[in-house]
């Protein structure tokens, strides 16, 4: 090939890859489910601390858990949630709990049995935002999983067993 022959080959391909580059920023990532979006855009009140966003934690494997104080099957399954956390957060993985509850029982609750994931409140609006991820009784505990992606990937309602966490925390990510 002669120079014009390639000068006019780089400009085709110059060409081809900033077309593709301006289609992608137009379209974007393909946009998320409604419900997983509901999650995206709320933002939750956290004890003693600033309120959390949830678009923060976006971006990794999360592991959502809605639960009570006075709910003794969240209360019981508390600790395997908190063995997950430790165990998969070297492989990206986060757990938020989402108190469907008020400050002051979870903020005694939590200086009773510590845990190393984040929690926030969710008030009783957290019931009509678990019933737009899935939980159509409206039960707790509820448990939600996003991919890396911010889509829904997995959900259970009634307690997890840190069995099934350690399956989900290997074959997700």
């Amino acid at each position: 090939m002669n120079r014009r022959q390639w000068i006019l080959a780089g400009a085709g391909l110059g060409a081809a890859g900033l077309g593709g580059l301006l289609a992608w920023q137009r379209h974007g990532p393909a946009p998320l489910s409604e419900p997983a979006q509901a999650f995206w855009d709320a933002s939750f009140e956290r004890p003693g601390a600033d309120a959390l966003a949830a678009a923060s934690l976006r971006g990794q494997p999360l592991l959502l858990n809605f639960w009570a104080t006075w709910c003794a099957p969240c209360i019981k399954e508390m600790p395997e949630l908190d063995q997950f956390q430790r165990e998969f957060a070297a492989k990206g993985w986060r757990v938020l709990g989402l108190a469907v509850d008020s400050a002051a029982p979870v903020q005694e609750f939590l200086k009773k049995q510590p845990v190393s994931f984040p929690t926030a409140l969710a008030g009783l609006t957290g019931l009509e935002l678990t019933r737009k991820l899935g939980n159509l009784q409206g039960g707790l505990p509820f448990s939600v999983a996003f991919d890396a992606s911010g889509e829904i990937s997995w959900r259970k309602l009634g307690p997890t067993h840190l069995d099934e966490l350690r399956e989900l925390g290997a074959t997700s990510r």
